[in-house]
């Protein structure tokens, strides 16, 4: 599962990379400011879910000895990687309205914020399964 994981999170990685580039490179003479912002800020959240990713993925190598707590670490990249789909995605198809205008794009607004809450309750499962995994050394 971990390598999984770790797979999706470097694809989205460079997948980030790429697109950042496209936006500072061809998107800043076709869409507007606002729009060119929109559409760093999914590229900046990506780019941190996948490092995200990948570190929960080396989490997960490392402690392979949890025992009962495999569920909390899978929700958490689930989570993850939901987020990145619906609020990076969102983002980036509210950017390319500014030239394309296609009439569904209005379903876009409200799916940016369930991306959000994705990635609060992917932080929060890990975070949970850190608290509940007490060991002393």
């Amino acid at each position: 599962m971990s390598r999984k994981i770790l797979l999706w999170g470097i694809g989205f990685a460079l997948l980030s990379v790429i697109l950042g580039a496209f936006g500072a490179h061809a998107l800043k003479s076709i869409v507007p400011l606002d729009k060119l912002q929109i559409f760093e800020t999914g590229v900046r959240y990506e780019f941190m879910h996948a490092m995200a990713l990948i570190f929960l993925s080396l989490y997960m190598e490392q402690k392979q000895t949890i025992i009962g707590h495999e569920n909390g670490l899978k929700w958490a990249s689930l989570f993850f990687l939901i987020g990145i789909f619906l609020f990076s995605g969102s983002l980036y198809g509210l950017t390319i309205s500014a030239f394309l205008n296609p009439t569904w794009i209005s379903i876009l607004g409200p799916i940016t914020p369930l991306g959000g809450l994705c990635f609060m309750l992917g932080w929060l499962s890990w975070g949970r399964v850190v608290f509940l995994h007490k060991v002393d050394k």
